[in-house]
């Protein structure tokens, strides 16, 4: 698909300059499945132009005061609180999402970039006693130099800040490559830090083929770090590309969320709870609740709780006013879908609503509740991805814990219940790098993120996201007689 005449193409964000190239691609609306702008692209000489730059941009930002940094990523979060209901608006547009939910993106993007504003001038590093006579040891800190942030398109955004906001605050420069469908944001949050006047080349903004920018960023000695949200399988690519020249990555990888929910949790709210976990993004979410399992004893009266209110949730585009559920991404998200319902039903699953594409344009489907969803089928052994409700039961504690952890994957979980002792014996056995007791949205800007096992490398937000971006160095000093 090429973008028509008629739609206004959008500049890069290079070394400070808003840059126009000879390519561009198209931006699609998934509400209506067509172009709605375009954005210019990049070929790899321009990717490595960008690299150059910003290491020189890198020795001068690492040399600023850390409460400096600090004032620049305010400024940066002030211009995006200003700018909200516009840019809440570009990412409803390019990613479909309902515009409250776009709204809260932002907010929640705001508040990254005032936490790493502060946490930029708590990187300590320590005196250590010595064990020799006439020696002395310290352990300081240093930026990590240009770091590659590889973003998703589901929270277009936020994910990007979430790399973005650290590295900086922590002295490194920045290149951002947002996802191919989603990168108008992207060039709102750099115009952001364009008007806040951060120093060129401190942060860049750079689209195009996503294998051949990787590449660059793999290759390239300048860069000394990459960061990446997205698919298991890209994951794999980027380590097997890393291995060649040791180069570090963090990487938040594919998700498959267990909920648990046991005989004695407040039914209520346990729905509630289950609701957001499966619903908000469309369940275009690495966190989604992709596999819900209840204690047979209140199976029913969950499944009847649920099934109303999936029934009650509003389906449009995201511009609507009351709109719950927006389109999926793209076509293939949509037929992922189908093909999860139908894969499910023809296991043994009962449909109890929803699971029909929508007659109308745009990648629409009603939101679906299965239930008796055996293990093998599609839905319970990779992410789905799309409103679709996965629901069986368990009998036991054990065998919950059990469900829960058949998987290779390890990001995020939920358990509701009100029994203190099971909170603990939870906290110690389900394998997520984030688990929310009766806590449908448990991230936060203060607290670690992150997977174990395939769901990836390392951990974003919190104290330890900025230590994801500095080298630890030993200084070992020897004192003359």
């Amino acid at each position: 698909m090429k973008p028509g005449p008629e739609l206004k193409t959008h500049p890069l964000y290079l070394n400070g300059q808003w840059v126009r190239t000879a390519t561009s691609q198209p931006v699609v609306n998934p509400a209506t499945g067509e172009p709605f702008a375009a954005v210019c692209t990049a070929a790899a000489a321009a990717v490595t132009r960008a690299i150059e730059d910003a290491q020189g941009a890198f020795e001068r930002w690492r040399r600023l005061p850390a409460k400096a940094r600090g004032a620049y990523l305010h400024a940066i979060a002030d211009q995006l609180e200003a700018r909200r209901q516009e840019i809440a608006r570009t990412i409803t547009l390019e990613n479909g999402k309902p515009l409250a939910q776009s709204l809260g993106e932002i907010a929640m993007s705001v508040d990254h970039l005032r936490w790493f504003a502060e946490e930029a001038r708590r990187v300590y590093g320590r005196i250590v006693p010595n064990q020799v006579e006439g020696k002395r040891h310290w352990v300081v800190k240093t930026p990590i130099g240009v770091v590659a942030a590889i973003s998703p398109w589901n929270f277009p955004l936020v994910l990007a800040v979430r790399k973005l906001a650290p590295a900086l605050a922590a002295g490194c420069a920045a290149i951002l490559k947002p996802a191919s469908a989603t990168p108008l944001c992207a060039l709102a949050l750099a115009e952001c830090a364009e008007a806040a006047q951060l120093p060129a080349g401190v942060l860049q903004v750079v689209l195009g083929p996503a294998a051949q920018i990787a590449g660059e960023f793999l290759r390239h000695p300048g860069c000394r770090k990459i960061s990446f949200t997205g698919s298991t399988e890209v994951g794999r690519e980027l380590i097997r590309g890393a291995a060649e020249t040791i180069k570090p990555l963090s990487l938040e990888l594919g998700g498959h969320a267990p909920v648990l929910v046991f005989e004695d949790a407040d039914l209520e709210a346990a729905v509630d709870g289950a609701m957001v976990a499966k619903f908000r993004n469309t369940g275009q979410s690495c966190i989604a609740a992709n596999r819900i399992f209840v204690q047979r004893s209140i199976y029913d009266r969950f499944l009847e709780r649920l099934v109303r209110q999936t029934q009650g949730l509003k389906v449009g585009d995201g511009l609507e006013d009351g709109v719950q559920i927006g389109p999926l991404i793209n076509r293939a998200g949509l037929e992922k879908a189908k093909e999860h319902i139908q894969d499910a039903v023809r296991r043994g699953a009962r449909l109890l609503c929803g699971g029909r594409a929508l007659d109308r344009s745009g990648w629409f489907i009603e939101p679906a509740v299965l239930a008796d969803v055996p293990p093998p089928a599609l839905c319970m052994q990779e992410e789905t991805f799309a409103p679709i409700a996965a629901v069986a039961s368990f009998a036991t504690e054990t065998e919950a814990i059990a469900l829960a952890n058949d998987t290779p994957y390890g990001l995020s979980a939920y358990a509701f219940t009100r029994d203190l002792n099971r909170v603990l014996r939870l906290s110690e056995s389900i394998e997520a790098g984030t688990l929310g007791i009766n806590d449908g949205v448990p991230s936060t800007s203060n607290c670690p993120f992150g997977g174990m096992k395939q769901s990836g490398w390392g951990r974003e937000l919190g104290s330890e996201g900025i230590e994801e971006f500095v080298e630890v160095k030993h200084v070992s000093i020897g004192l003359s007689s």
